[in-house]
Protein backbone atom coordinates (compact mmCIF):
# COMPACT_ATOMS: atom_id res chain seq x y z
CA UNK A 1 0.00 0.00 0.00
CA UNK A 2 1.26 3.45 -0.94
CA UNK A 3 0.20 6.08 1.64
CA UNK A 4 0.21 9.75 0.68
CA UNK A 5 -0.40 13.15 2.20
CA UNK A 6 -2.57 15.00 -0.31
CA UNK A 7 -4.12 18.43 -0.69
CA UNK A 8 -7.20 19.45 -2.67
CA UNK A 9 -8.77 22.88 -2.77
CA UNK A 10 -12.24 21.84 -1.61
CA UNK A 11 -10.76 20.74 1.73
CA UNK A 12 -9.68 24.33 2.47
CA UNK A 13 -6.10 23.40 1.60
CA UNK A 14 -5.89 20.98 4.54
CA UNK A 15 -3.85 17.85 4.08
CA UNK A 16 -5.31 14.36 4.36
CA UNK A 17 -4.06 10.79 4.25
CA UNK A 18 -4.83 8.80 1.14
CA UNK A 19 -3.61 5.73 -0.64
CA UNK A 20 -2.82 5.10 -4.29
CA UNK A 21 -5.12 2.68 -6.07
CA UNK A 22 -5.27 2.24 -9.86
CA UNK A 23 -3.37 5.49 -10.29
CA UNK A 24 -5.87 7.48 -8.20
CA UNK A 25 -5.72 8.93 -4.70
CA UNK A 26 -8.37 7.42 -2.42
CA UNK A 27 -9.12 9.10 0.91
CA UNK A 28 -8.32 6.60 3.68
CA UNK A 29 -10.91 7.94 6.10
CA UNK A 30 -13.65 7.82 3.46
CA UNK A 31 -12.73 4.27 2.45
CA UNK A 32 -12.64 3.16 6.08
CA UNK A 33 -16.14 4.54 6.63
CA UNK A 34 -17.35 2.61 3.59
CA UNK A 35 -15.76 -0.58 4.97
CA UNK A 36 -17.48 -0.11 8.33
CA UNK A 37 -20.79 0.32 6.56
CA UNK A 38 -20.18 -2.86 4.57
CA UNK A 39 -19.70 -4.70 7.88
CA UNK A 40 -22.91 -3.22 9.35
CA UNK A 41 -20.82 -1.54 12.04
CA UNK A 42 -21.12 1.92 13.52
CA UNK A 43 -19.83 4.26 10.81
CA UNK A 44 -20.61 7.53 12.56
CA UNK A 45 -18.40 10.56 12.04
CA UNK A 46 -17.20 10.38 15.65
CA UNK A 47 -16.13 6.74 15.36
CA UNK A 48 -14.49 7.12 11.97
CA UNK A 49 -12.49 10.22 12.88
CA UNK A 50 -11.36 8.61 16.14
CA UNK A 51 -10.23 5.34 14.57
CA UNK A 52 -8.95 6.68 11.25
CA UNK A 53 -7.52 10.21 11.56
CA UNK A 54 -7.25 12.19 8.34
CA UNK A 55 -4.32 14.27 9.60
CA UNK A 56 -1.04 12.73 8.34
CA UNK A 57 0.97 13.52 11.49
CA UNK A 58 -1.61 11.91 13.75
CA UNK A 59 -2.10 8.98 11.38
CA UNK A 60 1.58 8.01 11.32
CA UNK A 61 2.03 8.68 15.05
CA UNK A 62 -0.41 5.81 15.63
CA UNK A 63 1.80 3.51 13.59
CA UNK A 64 0.78 -0.11 13.13
CA UNK A 65 -2.42 0.38 15.14
CA UNK A 66 -4.00 2.51 12.44
CA UNK A 67 -2.17 0.79 9.58
CA UNK A 68 -4.12 -2.43 10.17
CA UNK A 69 -7.40 -0.54 9.76
CA UNK A 70 -6.07 1.29 6.70
CA UNK A 71 -5.31 -2.06 5.06
CA UNK A 72 -8.92 -3.14 5.62
CA UNK A 73 -10.06 0.06 3.93
CA UNK A 74 -7.61 -0.47 1.07
CA UNK A 75 -8.68 -4.05 0.42
CA UNK A 76 -12.35 -3.03 0.51
CA UNK A 77 -11.78 -0.12 -1.87
CA UNK A 78 -10.00 -2.44 -4.29
CA UNK A 79 -12.73 -5.09 -4.18
CA UNK A 80 -15.61 -2.60 -4.26
CA UNK A 81 -14.16 -0.53 -7.09
CA UNK A 82 -14.12 2.73 -5.12
CA UNK A 83 -12.71 5.59 -7.18
CA UNK A 84 -10.95 8.71 -6.05
CA UNK A 85 -9.07 11.68 -7.45
CA UNK A 86 -6.72 11.61 -10.41
CA UNK A 87 -3.10 12.41 -9.61
CA UNK A 88 -3.39 15.69 -11.53
CA UNK A 89 -6.21 16.85 -9.24
CA UNK A 90 -4.16 16.77 -6.05
CA UNK A 91 -0.89 18.07 -4.67
CA UNK A 92 1.19 15.61 -2.71
CA UNK A 93 2.90 16.90 0.42
CA UNK A 94 5.49 15.42 2.73
CA UNK A 95 4.02 12.07 3.80
CA UNK A 96 4.77 12.90 7.44
CA UNK A 97 5.01 16.72 7.64
CA UNK A 98 6.25 16.97 11.22
CA UNK A 99 7.91 13.74 12.39
CA UNK A 100 9.10 13.84 15.97
CA UNK A 101 12.57 12.74 14.92
CA UNK A 102 14.50 12.76 11.65
CA UNK A 103 17.72 10.81 12.18
CA UNK A 104 20.24 10.79 9.34
CA UNK A 105 23.20 8.51 8.71
CA UNK A 106 26.37 9.82 7.10
CA UNK A 107 29.09 7.95 5.19
CA UNK A 108 27.06 4.73 5.03
CA UNK A 109 28.31 3.57 1.61
CA UNK A 110 32.04 2.83 1.32
CA UNK A 111 32.30 4.33 -2.18
CA UNK A 112 30.73 7.56 -0.97
CA UNK A 113 33.09 7.73 2.02
CA UNK A 114 35.99 7.29 -0.39
CA UNK A 115 34.84 10.00 -2.80
CA UNK A 116 34.56 12.39 0.17
CA UNK A 117 38.17 11.52 1.20
CA UNK A 118 36.92 9.97 4.41
CA UNK A 119 37.67 6.71 6.18
CA UNK A 120 35.01 4.04 6.50
CA UNK A 121 33.43 4.75 9.90
CA UNK A 122 33.68 2.25 12.75
CA UNK A 123 30.25 3.26 14.04
CA UNK A 124 27.28 4.86 12.25
CA UNK A 125 27.67 8.62 11.83
CA UNK A 126 24.42 10.15 13.10
CA UNK A 127 23.09 13.67 12.68
CA UNK A 128 19.64 15.20 12.56
CA UNK A 129 17.35 17.29 10.45
CA UNK A 130 14.28 19.26 11.50
CA UNK A 131 10.85 19.47 9.92
CA UNK A 132 11.52 23.00 8.59
CA UNK A 133 13.73 21.35 5.97
CA UNK A 134 11.10 18.97 4.65
CA UNK A 135 9.20 19.42 1.39
CA UNK A 136 6.97 17.10 -0.60
CA UNK A 137 7.29 15.51 -4.04
CA UNK A 138 5.35 18.33 -5.71
CA UNK A 139 7.37 21.11 -4.05
CA UNK A 140 10.47 23.02 -5.14
CA UNK A 141 13.89 22.77 -3.49
CA UNK A 142 14.77 26.25 -2.29
CA UNK A 143 18.36 27.34 -2.91
CA UNK A 144 19.20 29.84 -0.20
CA UNK A 145 21.57 32.74 -0.81
CA UNK A 146 23.48 31.42 2.22
CA UNK A 147 25.06 28.66 0.12
CA UNK A 148 26.83 28.28 -3.21
CA UNK A 149 27.36 24.53 -2.87
CA UNK A 150 23.96 22.85 -2.80
CA UNK A 151 24.27 19.11 -3.37
CA UNK A 152 21.89 16.15 -3.85
CA UNK A 153 21.88 12.80 -2.01
CA UNK A 154 19.38 10.03 -2.78
CA UNK A 155 18.58 7.92 0.29
CA UNK A 156 16.32 5.11 1.42
CA UNK A 157 14.14 6.45 4.24
CA UNK A 158 12.75 4.17 6.94
CA UNK A 159 9.44 5.00 8.68
CA UNK A 160 9.01 3.56 12.18
CA UNK A 161 5.75 1.75 12.97
CA UNK A 162 5.85 1.24 16.73
CA UNK A 163 7.82 2.39 19.74
CA UNK A 164 11.32 0.96 19.54
CA UNK A 165 13.88 0.81 22.31
CA UNK A 166 16.79 -1.60 22.61
CA UNK A 167 15.67 -3.47 19.51
CA UNK A 168 17.85 -6.33 18.25
CA UNK A 169 18.71 -6.52 14.57
CA UNK A 170 16.86 -9.85 14.37
CA UNK A 171 13.57 -8.17 15.34
CA UNK A 172 14.22 -4.83 13.65
CA UNK A 173 11.88 -5.43 10.69
CA UNK A 174 8.95 -5.79 13.10
CA UNK A 175 9.34 -2.10 14.00
CA UNK A 176 9.28 -0.78 10.42
CA UNK A 177 6.01 0.55 8.99
CA UNK A 178 7.37 1.25 5.54
CA UNK A 179 9.84 3.07 3.34
CA UNK A 180 10.03 6.21 1.25
CA UNK A 181 12.63 8.22 -0.70
CA UNK A 182 14.63 11.07 0.77
CA UNK A 183 16.89 13.67 -0.82
CA UNK A 184 19.37 14.69 1.89
CA UNK A 185 20.15 18.00 0.22
CA UNK A 186 23.40 19.34 1.67
CA UNK A 187 24.96 22.79 1.60
CA UNK A 188 28.56 21.59 1.43
CA UNK A 189 30.15 24.97 2.17
CA UNK A 190 28.06 25.30 5.35
CA UNK A 191 28.42 21.63 6.26
CA UNK A 192 32.21 21.69 6.13
CA UNK A 193 33.00 25.01 7.77
CA UNK A 194 32.63 23.44 11.22
CA UNK A 195 33.04 19.94 12.64
CA UNK A 196 29.28 19.65 13.18
CA UNK A 197 27.25 19.17 9.99
CA UNK A 198 23.86 20.46 11.14
CA UNK A 199 23.98 23.92 9.55
CA UNK A 200 24.58 22.42 6.12
CA UNK A 201 21.90 19.76 6.45
CA UNK A 202 18.68 21.41 7.56
CA UNK A 203 18.17 24.64 5.61
CA UNK A 204 14.55 25.66 5.15
CA UNK A 205 12.60 23.76 2.46
CA UNK A 206 15.50 21.77 1.06
CA UNK A 207 14.77 18.10 1.80
CA UNK A 208 12.21 16.33 -0.40
CA UNK A 209 10.57 13.23 1.10
CA UNK A 210 8.13 11.08 -0.84
CA UNK A 211 6.30 10.58 -3.04
CA UNK A 212 4.59 8.18 -0.63
CA UNK A 213 5.28 5.73 2.17
CA UNK A 214 5.23 2.18 0.80
CA UNK A 215 4.37 -0.44 3.42
CA UNK A 216 7.14 -2.94 4.05
CA UNK A 217 5.14 -5.88 2.67
CA UNK A 218 5.17 -4.24 -0.78
CA UNK A 219 8.82 -3.18 -0.68
CA UNK A 220 10.07 -6.71 -0.05
CA UNK A 221 13.80 -7.21 0.48
CA UNK A 222 14.89 -3.72 1.51
CA UNK A 223 18.53 -4.87 1.65
CA UNK A 224 18.59 -5.30 -2.13
CA UNK A 225 17.02 -2.27 -3.81
CA UNK A 226 18.43 -0.39 -6.80
CA UNK A 227 18.91 3.30 -5.95
CA UNK A 228 19.60 6.14 -8.41
CA UNK A 229 19.67 9.90 -8.82
CA UNK A 230 19.62 12.09 -11.91
CA UNK A 231 20.20 15.82 -12.44
CA UNK A 232 18.52 17.24 -15.54
CA UNK A 233 18.20 13.67 -16.83
CA UNK A 234 21.90 12.84 -16.36
CA UNK A 235 22.54 9.75 -14.21
CA UNK A 236 24.65 10.77 -11.22
CA UNK A 237 24.22 8.04 -8.58
CA UNK A 238 23.63 4.36 -9.20
CA UNK A 239 23.98 1.76 -6.47
CA UNK A 240 22.12 -0.77 -4.33
CA UNK A 241 21.03 -0.68 -0.69
CA UNK A 242 22.95 -3.93 -0.25
CA UNK A 243 26.12 -1.82 -0.37
CA UNK A 244 25.35 -0.03 2.90
CA UNK A 245 28.14 -0.32 5.46
CA UNK A 246 25.55 -0.51 8.24
CA UNK A 247 22.35 -2.14 7.00
CA UNK A 248 18.88 -1.16 8.16
CA UNK A 249 18.56 -3.81 10.91
CA UNK A 250 21.96 -2.81 12.31
CA UNK A 251 20.97 0.87 12.25
CA UNK A 252 17.76 0.18 14.16
CA UNK A 253 19.65 -1.82 16.76
CA UNK A 254 22.36 0.84 17.09
CA UNK A 255 20.01 3.82 17.23
CA UNK A 256 17.43 2.29 19.59
CA UNK A 257 20.12 1.39 22.08
CA UNK A 258 20.74 5.14 22.30
CA UNK A 259 17.39 6.74 21.45
CA UNK A 260 13.83 5.49 21.73
CA UNK A 261 12.09 5.79 18.37
CA UNK A 262 8.38 6.54 18.04
CA UNK A 263 5.87 5.72 15.28
CA UNK A 264 6.30 8.18 12.43
CA UNK A 265 9.99 8.84 13.10
CA UNK A 266 12.16 8.80 9.98
CA UNK A 267 15.66 7.42 9.45
CA UNK A 268 17.56 8.55 6.35
CA UNK A 269 20.02 5.73 5.79
CA UNK A 270 22.82 7.41 3.82
CA UNK A 271 23.69 8.05 0.18
CA UNK A 272 25.88 6.20 -2.34
CA UNK A 273 28.70 7.70 -4.38
CA UNK A 274 28.14 10.12 -7.25
CA UNK A 275 27.36 13.36 -5.40
CA UNK A 276 28.11 16.67 -7.06
CA UNK A 277 30.78 17.65 -4.55
CA UNK A 278 32.97 14.72 -5.64
CA UNK A 279 32.79 15.39 -9.39
CA UNK A 280 35.74 16.95 -11.21
CA UNK A 281 35.01 19.79 -11.31
CA UNK A 282 32.30 19.79 -8.63
CA UNK A 283 28.75 20.14 -9.97
CA UNK A 284 26.42 21.86 -7.52
CA UNK A 285 22.70 22.45 -7.97
CA UNK A 286 21.65 25.66 -9.65
CA UNK A 287 18.40 27.54 -10.18
CA UNK A 288 16.23 25.59 -12.61
CA UNK A 289 17.91 22.21 -12.15
CA UNK A 290 15.63 19.18 -11.83
CA UNK A 291 16.64 16.36 -9.47
CA UNK A 292 15.07 12.93 -10.00
CA UNK A 293 15.41 10.11 -7.48
CA UNK A 294 14.44 6.47 -7.92
CA UNK A 295 14.41 3.51 -5.55
CA UNK A 296 13.29 0.08 -6.68
CA UNK A 297 9.86 -1.04 -5.40
CA UNK A 298 9.20 2.44 -4.00
CA UNK A 299 8.98 4.79 -6.95
CA UNK A 300 10.29 8.05 -8.36
CA UNK A 301 10.40 11.61 -7.03
CA UNK A 302 11.30 14.72 -9.00
CA UNK A 303 11.89 18.25 -7.68
CA UNK A 304 12.99 21.49 -9.29
CA UNK A 305 15.57 23.81 -7.69
CA UNK A 306 14.64 27.49 -7.34
CA UNK A 307 16.59 30.39 -5.88
CA UNK A 308 14.90 32.20 -3.03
Amino acid sequence: MKLVNYYVSNFANSSRVGFILNGQVIDVQHAYQKWLQSQNEDASFAKVTHEMPADPNLFFSLGETVLEKAKLAYDYAKDAGITGLDREEVRLGVPIPEPRKIICVGKNYADHAAEMDSDVPEFPVLFSKFSNALIGPDDEIEKSSATEQLDYEVELAVVIGKEATKVSREEAADYILGFTIGNDISARDLQKRTQQWLQGKTLDRTTPIGPWVVTKDEVGDFSNLAIRSYVNGELRQQSNTGKMIFDVPYLLEFITNLITLQPGDIILTGTPDGVGFAMNPPQFLQDGDVVTLEIENIGKMENKVVER
